[in-house]
């Protein structure tokens, strides 16, 4: 499985962006799935889950700020992420939780001040 992410993007502390992520085989009936994000000299975290069939869960960094959700149907997976700071700059991946696929080549967020 090939997992595609994209929608990052350069913006300004305050702004928006939307992130998406198409796997090349439908999977999301399978398994959970999630959003990572690798800032710069630090580890992969995970920042937001999609479960099969229950409410989403978010660390606390995003909480509040970023919504994940899913279409089964359509095999996407999309992280909606508002206000976003500084310290939100990193790659963001997209995984199976807990992250049993291959990493894509994830897609650049930069945020300003």
């Amino acid at each position: 499985v090939q997992l595609q992410a994209s929608g990052g993007g350069f913006v300004q502390a305050g702004g928006s962006l939307r992130l998406s992520c198409v796997p090349s085989q439908n999977i999301f009936s399978k398994t959970a799935m999630g959003w990572y994000r690798q800032a710069p000299g630090g580890l992969r975290e995970l920042v937001a889950t999609s479960p099969r069939g229950s409410d989403p869960h978010y660390s606390d960094s995003v909480k509040g700020r970023f919504t994940v959700s899913r279409d089964n149907a359509k095999n996407t997976l999309w992280l909606q992420m508002n206000t976003l700071k500084p310290e939100d700059t990193a790659v963001y991946y997209c995984n199976a939780v807990p992250p049993t696929l291959k990493w894509g080549q994830g897609t650049q967020v930069t945020v300003s001040s």
